[in-house]
């Protein structure tokens, strides 16, 4: 493709790239040398033909398009370039524009229209005005592409087979208006689960609104949901929209629904059945299109057969129910979180790790995980932190964690009351032998010297140890 390459002495950087298409000649000339002193990269057809040519084989900027190209009509180009090219903006140029023209070309989805004989001043005008609404465009893609990667369902990492389960039903689910209620410890990701079924949704360009029901009392959380009308209580000096009018369009995530007051439950029964409510002392009833995601770590079911959650409003909320296993139940899972957290913390650190030592890896692995998945995120980030090594080793884990990762031999005493001391050991002694052949690749001899016994004396062990077969 042969460009007119910009000035050298007048180059814009990044160089803004435009198509000419007028049946022309000597205007396609005139203009594109001239654009090019201006800094642009210009390329020129005098047909629709070879102008979808060229933007075919290079994403323009911006095309500039005379509305009569001999026979043919420029609206055709301009549709075809919002079907096939949406990147490029559409300037459209005539010698005979009136009121109706003009309106014609805006509402077939020109950028603008000019009219010949073009001003210089009036077209740099315009297609800088172009290019700042193609960078916004641009920006507003890419900052959507970081959104996805930071709170899509490919984030939410897990190969266990309950997890992919989870995966199967927000496919299924995330596309419908249905209620979803996320169930699971603390710290499991629900939050992030509720933002990766907001991202897989059509609502995905509406607004994600999230509120911590068990952070608010009941009073200020009636009006945080609904709204208020000035005058409606104490310290209420104006009207104030609701967090289910805000995310109109989109979706509403509670969580820790189930520390929500029984008043406050009534209503949230009338809003999910209805989709409409009246804000706190007002009487005009508003509707909305809101998707409603609730999560809790409660057990519901035994809430309402304790009379503390209403039995009408959970069968409501209970049509999907999505269950995130707790981090102990999917050890498998921990290698893969754990590396995806060394990664994002060595990014905003600006830190290089090149991964984990095997033994530290293990003693992640063995750890119980009480606050489960937020629990991971900040041992990772502190080993990151205080890490001095290219590696993550077990001084750079917690004390509490390395111990609690540690078997006993009392622990294995008591597995059988009838063990001798010797049997007993034995169990913590393979694990040692195993984790030190496993930092050393197998290597039988490195490893004797690691651990500080001969080499005949190593074998001997691994044999009564099992530690020889070949399925180790």
């Amino acid at each position: 493709m042969a460009f007119r390459q910009p000035s050298k002495k007048m180059k814009r950087k990044p160089v803004t790239s435009i198509l000419l298409v007028d049946d022309d000649r000597h205007l396609l000339d005139s203009m594109g040398s001239w654009l090019s002193e201006q800094g642009f990269q210009v390329a020129t057809a005098t047909n629709s033909a070879r102008a979808v040519e060229l933007l075919s084989a290079h994403p323009f900027t911006l095309a500039l398009v005379d509305i009569r190209l001999g026979n043919e009509d420029g609206f055709a180009l301009l549709q075809q370039c919002r079907q096939r090219f949406p990147q490029t903006n559409v300037v459209m140029m005539t010698g005979y524009a009136s009121p109706d023209t003009g309106i014609e070309a805006l509402r077939a989805g020109a950028f603008d229209l000019l009219t010949k004989p073009l001003i210089d001043e009036e077209l740099l005008l315009a297609i800088n005005r172009a290019i700042t609404q193609q960078q916004v465009l641009n920006e507003n893609q890419n900052l959507k592409s970081q959104l996805d990667n930071q709170f899509g369902l490919e984030n939410v990492i897990g190969k266990d087979a309950r997890m992919k389960r989870v995966f199967e039903m927000v496919e299924a689910v995330a596309p419908t208006r249905s209620t979803i209620l996320i169930t699971g410890q603390s710290g499991t990701g629900k939050s992030l689960l509720a933002r990766a079924i907001h991202r897989r949704s059509d609502r995905r360009n509406g607004p994600f609104i999230e509120v911590a029901c068990g952070a608010l009392p009941e009073n200020l959380l009636e009006s945080e949901l609904f709204g208020h009308v000035a005058g409606s209580f104490t310290g209420a000096t104006g009207n104030k929209e609701g967090k289910f009018k805000l995310a109109d369009g989109g979706t509403l995530f509670l969580d820790e629904i189930g520390t929500a007051s029984p008043s406050l439950q009534v209503k949230l029964l009338r809003v999910l059945q209805e989709f409409e409510f009246e804000q706190v002392g007002g009487t005009k009833t508003i509707k909305v299109n809101t998707r409603v995601i609730l999560a809790t770590n409660e057990d519901l079911s035994q809430a309402v057969s304790e009379g503390r959650f209403r039995q009408d409003l959970y069968y409501r909320i209970n049509v999907i129910n999505l269950t995130l296993p707790g981090l102990k139940d999917r050890t498998g899972d921990i290698p893969s979180l754990a590396e995806h957290f060394l990664r994002q913390n060595c990014k905003e650190t600006g830190r290089h790790l090149e991964g984990f030592e095997p033994a530290a890896l293990d003693a992640l692995q063995q750890y119980p995980w009480p606050g489960n998945i937020r629990e991971l995120q900040n041992v990772i980030e502190r080993a990151v932190l205080l890490g001095r090594g290219p590696r993550v080793t077990l001084d750079d884990l917690p004390p509490h964690l390395v111990q609690a990762s540690s078997p006993s031999p009392l622990m294995f005493a008591k597995a059988n009351g009838k063990q001798t001391l010797k049997e007993a050991l034995e169990g913590p002694e393979r694990q040692i032998i195993l984790q030190v052949l496993k930092e050393n690749n197998w290597n039988r001899n490195a490893t004797a010297d690691q651990l500080g016994v001969n080499r005949t004396t190593l074998y001997k062990k691994m044999r009564r140890l099992g530690l020889d077969q070949p399925q180790i």
